[in-house]
């Protein structure tokens, strides 16, 4: 179990990630639920984290004016500036941390004047506990505000403090890559089926193969090349279907990153 938080967090926006959030943090004992708050316009989302405990509020006005020691703006970046421009007032000298995609921790503090901003870019398996969070602290923030951001993000998986340069990066690469390992378990779960082997079997195999491989990787702390070595014997069917497979994943990889950081961009433009 996670270390218990002894602040408070108000998050603003029980969507896919905000929503992740705080039920991760619930069940990691992370935080009690009378210390978490959340906000969203849609009734049956807030209804959903009440039931856990958690205090919910219509908007996130009225959840700064709740009081929280810390407030995570779990909107998407279309969104934020009507909702910062709702929250301002009740934000100057807390600490804030945004999850909105490309929009620059400048941009933040303009909005925010007063506030301690952190931003951060979580992925969706926070949910369960197994998620990877890249942080960078803004011009205001403190050590201790870095360190207390880290921790709620550490108790939902790994969270690494980077440079904001990074942030966008570490967004295209770790945000996308749930959606990524879904589309390669799916493709080689058709394949499979192509010759011949039921579909349902060939995926719940896939699956926890991949469950598999990451533990391994994760315990031992090999590198991935050193890991498909140990099932890559010379001249075997293994080596062959790398031959393949490797060149296309690699060149997809990069202009799918690509693709990631360009629309990031078109997203921070507005």
């Amino acid at each position: 179990m996670s270390e218990t938080l002894s602040v408070s967090v108000g998050i603003v926006g029980a969507g896919s990630m905000g929503g992740s959030i705080a039920r991760g943090l619930l069940e990691a004992g992370a935080i009690v639920p009378e210390r978490l708050l959340a906000a969203d316009h849609d009734p049956a989302r807030t209804a959903a984290l009440a039931a856990l405990g958690a205090h919910v509020f219509p908007d996130g006005a009225a959840l700064v004016d709740a009081g929280p020691d810390v407030v995570v703006l779990a909107v998407k970046p279309q969104v934020l500036p009507d909702v910062m421009a709702q929250c301002a007032a009740g934000l100057a000298g807390r600490l804030v941390i945004s999850i909105a995609a490309g929009v620059a921790l400048s941009t933040i503090e303009a909005a925010l004047p007063g506030a301690r901003v952190v931003r951060a870019m979580p992925n969706l398996p926070v949910q369960v506990r197994s998620g990877a969070t890249a942080l960078a602290a803004g011009s205001l923030a403190t050590a201790a505000d870095v360190e207390l951001a880290r921790k709620v993000f550490a108790a939902l998986g790994a969270a690494q403090v980077m440079r904001e340069d990074q942030l966008d990066v570490s967004g295209a690469v770790v945000g996308t890559a749930p959606a990524f390992f879904s589309l390669f378990v799916d493709t080689l779960t058709r394949a499979g089926v192509r010759a011949g082997l039921p579909a349902q079997a060939c995926r719940e195999m896939l699956e926890t193969t991949m469950r598999g491989c990451a533990e391994q990787l994760l315990a031992e702390g090999v590198h991935p090349r050193a890991y498909m070595e140990r099932v890559t014997s010379p001249g075997g069917t293994t080596a062959a279907a790398l031959r393949e497979l490797e060149p296309l994943v690699a060149a997809g990889s990069e202009e799918a990153v690509d693709a990631a950081l360009a629309r990031t961009r078109e997203l921070a433009e507005g």
